[in-house]
This record gives structure tokens, sequence and C-alpha cells, in this order.
């Protein structure tokens, strides 16, 4: 999810825009809803978008790997990690949970324009042939400034130059763990040899591609939360 897109050959059709438009405003009303009630209605929603993703990386290491033991190792090296994050997600206050959306989003946001923009050398080619250092460190950059002018809202100190800096520091690293878990799931769908984790969401592929990059910032963000209650 995190930075430019997966190449595709030529660019997106004109007649696609309408359904990948429908399809987005779907995730963000259905995600924003759970959100909004809370409760069990959030957890169960968490859950079934963390055991659509767990298919999903299922898939595609079985694809990848076959059936053997390394393959078996993977699929429950997958689960705990999925889990791990699903868990993060579920019990995060729905600020911090804001936050992490937030942070990916920026990341996609200043990662995609910055890359196109800039251009430059590619960070992996082989693994994902569109993401460039510049889309790096756009969407590190913009990552940072969310965080910072989250804390500023939070807590209204913007004077605190030390923990405005912490705070920019914080949202550029969880960029860069938005943009490896983004990365990762490239690097298992050219194991795979497929271009989308699967077909479950009309014009944007499956929930993997959706959530693969906010996978690692829910872990970390949850370890910070812990740390930092």
């Amino acid at each position: 999810m995190a930075g430019e897109s997966e190449p595709v050959p030529g660019a997106v059709k004109t007649s696609d825009l309408p359904v990948r438009a429908a399809s987005a405003v779907v995730m963000i009303v259905l995600a924003a809803g759970a959100l909004w009630a809370g409760g069990s209605v959030w957890h169960v929603f968490v859950a079934l978008v963390a055991g659509a993703c767990f298919f999903e990386f299922s898939r595609l290491v079985r694809r990848g790997w076959g059936r053997g033991p390394a393959a078996t190792l993977a699929v429950f090296a997958g689960a705990a990690y999925i889990a791990l994050a699903g868990y993060a997600l579920a019990i995060l206050p729905v600020a911090v949970v804001i936050g992490v959306i937030a942070v990916v989003i920026a990341t996609d946001t200043g990662a995609y324009f910055s890359g196109r923009t800039i251009g430059g050398p590619k960070i992996a080619p082989r693994i994902s042939p569109s993401k460039t250092w510049a889309g790096l460190v756009g969407g590190a950059i913009a990552a940072g400034l969310v965080a910072a002018c989250a804390f500023v809202y939070n807590t209204g100190e913007f004077e605190l130059r030390s923990m405005l800096f912490i705070a920019f520091a914080i949202g550029a690293a969880l960029a860069v763990l938005a943009q490896a878990g983004d990365f990762f799931e490239s690097w298992l769908k050219r194991r795979a040899g497929v271009k989308d984790s699967s077909r479950l969401i009309p014009g944007h592929g499956g929930v993997f591609d959706r959530i693969d990059g906010m996978l690692p910032v829910a872990i970390a963000s949850y370890f910070l939360w812990a740390a930092h209650p």
C-alpha cells in the first residue's frame, strides 16, 4: 500500500476509475463506521480484515513456495505477524488508530507525488520497479509532518521543539516501516507470479494489497503506546 503503486501496463484506464472510487468509498465507510461504533463491532471488523489478509497471504506463500516445510513455517510466521497487527488495531485507542491510518495515508501520498515528480534511482527494481528513493524520502517527510501536527493538535504545545522533532522522527520511521511492509508484499507477489493478492476489492486487488503497509505500522505503534501509555 505504501508508496508508488505496483507497475501496471499503461496508466489506469479511465473506465476503471469509477469502480476504484466506488470501492474506496465503500471501504472508507465500512472502516469509519466500525471504528465509530467501537467495541465488539470494531473487534469483529478487524478480525474479518485480518482473516481475509491471512487467507491471501497463505495463497501467495503456497503459490510461491509450494507446500513444503518452508512454506508451512512461512504461513505460521505470517499468521503471527497479521494476528499481532490485528490485535494492536483492536486494542489501541481510537486516536492512535486514526494516527496509524493518517501516517500510512501520508506515506502513500508523499511517496506517490515525490516519486512521480522527482523520479531518480529505484530502490529495488526487481521487487517493485516503480518505487524510488525520492518516493521513500517524500513519504517519510509527509508522515513526519503529519505526526508533528498530531502532536501539536493533541497537546497544544508548539514551542516544545525537541518534542516536535521526536514526533517528526517517529512519523518518518513509521513511514519507512510502512514502505517496508509494501515491499514485503510486493516480494511475495513477485515470487507467486501475481499482480494482486486477490480480486476481492473491485479495482483495488485484495485486502492484503490495501493494508500491507499498515501491518508493521500498527505493530510498532502498539509497542510505542504500550511503552508510553
